[in-house]
C-alpha cells in the first residue's frame, strides 16, 4: 500500500490560487502533516508554485519546517502554550495572540532571549467562537501590543464558520466586523501590516474577504472546500492518490457472506480480491456498508462488508484479478476515479477528514515534483 503525492499538483495549485487572489499573498496551510499529504514536501512545492507564507497549528509543527530548512514566514494559528513561546521566538516563528496572558509569555520569552520585536498576528472572534478575542479585547490587545518593545503587531486576522456556504450571510457579517476592529486600530495609530480572513472557501468563493492574505488548507491539495463550490474550483487538482495491490483471490459461492458480521452476502458466484488496506489505514471501517467502491483493472468494484483493520475485501464479481493487480481506493484509473468527496459523501463527513485521516504507517510516495529553485532557498 502506498499514498502517491503529486507535488506537481501542488505546485499547480498554489499558482492558480496566488494568481487567482493577487494581489494579497497566499499563506499555504500544512498543519496535520499537511493535511495527510506530508508537510515539508507540500510546503515547498506550494512556496515554489508561489505561497509566500506557511501557516500550521502547534509549535511542534513550526519546528519541523524550521529543521527541514524552509526559512519563509510561518505563522501559528493558535495562541502558543506559555512554555512554548521560548521554541516560537528561537525558531522565528509568528505566533497569533488572542489573551493578555499569551501576550506577556511572548514578552517574556523575547527579554529571555535578547531578541528583537516579535512579530504577531491578532486573531479576533468575529462569530467562530473557538478562539480569538472579542472584538473590544481585540483592540485593548492590539493597543498594548503596540506599546510593548518586545513585540510587533504584524497581522489581524479572523476565521469564517461558514465561508463553504456562500448564500449564508454571516461570512459578510465577519468581514464587516474584522473591518470594522482594523478602522478603530487605524484611527488610534495602530496599523497592522497584515489584515487577513478567508480560507479556502472564502479566497475562492469571497473576492472581497481576500485582503492582504488569504489562508488555503484544502485547495492547495486539489480539494474542493465544499460541494456547493466545488463549480469554482474546476483548475485544481487533487494531490493524493491511495493504491495498493491485491493480494489474494479467491471464488465465492452466491450465498456466501463475507467479512466481520457477515453482513455482505454475494448476489452469484464471485471473485473476491483481498487489499491489505483497513481503518488502521484510514479507510473507515464502515466505507464497505455505505456503497464505497474501489478500482481494479479500470472499473468499479465494491467493497464486500465491513472494513477490517488491516485489509478489505472487493467484489469483482466476473472480473478477471490476479494477485498483484493495483487496487486504487482514491484516485484515478482509467477513465474511472474516486475522489475524497466520494469517501465524504460515503461517510457523512469532509474531504478533509478523508486525506487527513490516512494513517501515517502508509508509505507517502513523492511524484516528480519541486523541491528546490523557489524563491529564498
Amino acid at each position: 500500500m502506498w499514498a502517491e503525492v503529486d507535488l506537481d499538483a501542488v505546485r499547480h495549485n498554489a499558482a492558480w490560487l496566488a494568481a487567482l487572489v493577487a494581489p494579497a499573498g497566499l499563506c499555504a496551510v500544512v498543519k496535520a502533516y499537511g493535511y495527510g499529504h506530508g508537510p515539508v514536501r507540500v510546503a515547498e512545492a506550494a512556496l515554489a508554485g508561489g505561497a509566500s507564507w506557511l501557516a500550521v497549528a502547534t509549535v511542534e509543527e513550526g519546528l519541523q519546517l524550521r529543521q527541514a530548512g524552509i526559512s519563509e514566514p510561518v505563522l501559528l494559528l493558535s495562541e502558543p502554550l506559555a512554555g512554548a513561546m521560548a521554541d516560537v521566538v528561537a525558531a522565528g516563528l509568528t505566533p497569533s495572540l488572542y489573551t493578555g496572558d499569551g501576550l506577556e509569555a511572548a514578552c517574556r520569552a523575547v527579554r529571555s532571549f535578547g531578541a528583537g520585536p516579535l512579530p504577531v498576528h491578532l486573531k479576533v472572534d468575529t462569530g467562530m467562537h473557538r478562539v480569538g478575542a472579542t472584538p473590544a479585547d481585540a483592540e485593548a490587545l492590539a493597543r498594548t501590543v503596540a506599546d510593548r518593545p518586545e513585540l510587533h503587531l504584524d497581522g489581524l486576522f479572523t476565521h469564517f464558520a461558514v465561508a463553504d456556504e456562500p448564500e449564508d450571510p454571516t461570512t459578510l457579517v465577519q468581514l464587516a466586523q474584522l473591518h470594522e476592529v482594523a478602522g478603530r486600530l487605524r484611527r488610534a495609530g495602530v496599523r497592522p501590516r497584515t489584515v487577513h480572513a478567508a480560507n479556502s472557501a472564502g479566497a475562492i468563493a469571497f473576492p472581497a474577504a481576500r485582503l492582504d492574505l488569504v489562508r488555503c488548507g484544502v485547495a492547495i491539495y486539489g480539494l474542493a472546500p465544499a460541494p456547493a463550490v466545488a463549480h469554482l474550483c474546476r483548475p485544481l487538482r487533487p494531490a493524493m492518490a491511495v493504491k495498493a495491490r491485491v493480494t489474494l483471490v479467491k471464488r465465492v459461492a452466491a450465498g456466501e457472506r463475507i467479512s466481520y458480521g457477515l453482513r455482505y452476502r454475494c448476489a452469484r458466484d464471485s471473485t473476491i480480491a483481498t487489499v491489505p488496506m483497513g481503518y488502521a489505514d484510514g479507510v473507515a471501517r464502515r466505507l464497505g456498508t455505505t456503497g464505497g467502491e474501489v478500482l481494479i483493472g479500470g472499473r468499479r468494484h465494491p467493497i464486500a462488508g465491513t472494513v477490517t483493520m488491516d485489509q478489505l475485501m472487493v467484489d469483482c464479481g466476473d472480473t478477471a484479478v490476479v494477485a498483484g493487480d493495483e487496487a486504487v481506493l482514491l484516485g484515478r484509473q482509467g477513465a474511472e476515479e474516486v475522489g475524497a468527496w466520494e469517501w465524504a459523501d460515503r461517510l457523512g463527513t469532509i474531504a478533509y477528514e478523508v486525506v487527513c485521516g490516512i494513517s501515517s504507517r502508509v508509505p507517502r510516495d513523492y511524484l516528480p515534483g519541486p523541491t528546490t529553485g523557489r524563491p529564498g532557498r
